[in-house]
């Protein structure tokens, strides 16, 4: 199967499980493009954070559109998160490769796990500190890895702000663009490096498999997809942890 192909299906992928369950699907985008298109880690975590942006920046102009974007509370939690993503962005290039493959292998882990556990009422009161911490870790997140952290945003906005579901999904996606756009600043010149003949379609893909995504949750149960999804990424956290270590 030749490299676009692969480029393409793998996007596909990505966008389609982003937008059907609001997260979690760009944690796929980084071992795609290590163990399928033969990217680094380094050249992985970037590229990533280039295909999150331009995918949840076109998913975030559907939610805004259909209301759903708190824009105050949002921007004061992507806020927070700015100078960590650039700090972590910075220093992820210079991290060894062996080191980025287990970290990101734990945080699959994670969002398999946050996945498959039971969803958290909404609390009555709203903590400033907390969310100014909480939007300070996923910032360093994004950053250090490439990931858009939806899987961590939807259930803090959740929890944290007392967001309700649809507001948490549709507000997560402007902390994710921002959080990723702040990180790429500290990137650029690894951006210049990468195989945009590659990077371009896999893009494109997600973005259109979002699209997809989107009426594929409104047929299948939300539920149901979570766990498929969550074993999948389990799957895939292994792969990478023994790749790691070995």
């Amino acid at each position: 199967m030749s490299v676009l192909v692969l480029a393409l299906v793998a996007g596909a992928v990505v966008g389609l499980a982003l937008g059907a369950l609001g997260g979690g699907g760009s944690v796929l985008a980084v071992p795609a493009l290590i163990y399928l298109l033969g990217f680094t880690p380094a050249a992985a975590t970037t590229a990533s954070l280039l295909i999150v942006a331009a995918t949840t920046a076109t998913s975030l102009y559907a939610h805004a559109r259909a209301g759903h974007v708190r824009w105050r509370a949002g921007a004061g939690f992507a806020a927070a998160g700015l100078v960590p993503a650039a700090l972590a962005g910075a220093a992820a290039t210079r991290l060894p490769q062996p080191v980025l493959t287990a970290a990101f292998a734990a945080v699959a882990a994670l969002a398999a796990v946050r996945m498959l556990r039971p969803a958290t009422a909404a609390p009555k009161e709203v903590r400033p500190l907390k969310a100014a911490g909480t939007g300070a870790g996923l910032g360093a997140l994004t950053g250090l890895l490439g990931v858009g952290g939806g899987f961590l945003a939807v259930p803090a906005l959740v929890t944290v702000l007392a967001f309700e579901m649809q507001a948490a999904v549709g507000t997560s996606l402007l902390v994710i663009t921002t959080n990723s756009l702040a990180s790429l600043m500290t990137r650029t010149g690894g951006a210049a490096d990468l195989d945009w003949a590659v990077v371009a379609p896999f893009a494109g893909a997600a973005i259109l498999g979002a699209w997809d995504g989107r009426r594929l949750a409104a047929k299948v149960s939300g539920a149901r997809l979570q766990q498929v999804f969550a074993v999948l990424l389990l799957g895939v956290a292994a792969v990478m942890l023994v790749d790691a270590v070995v």
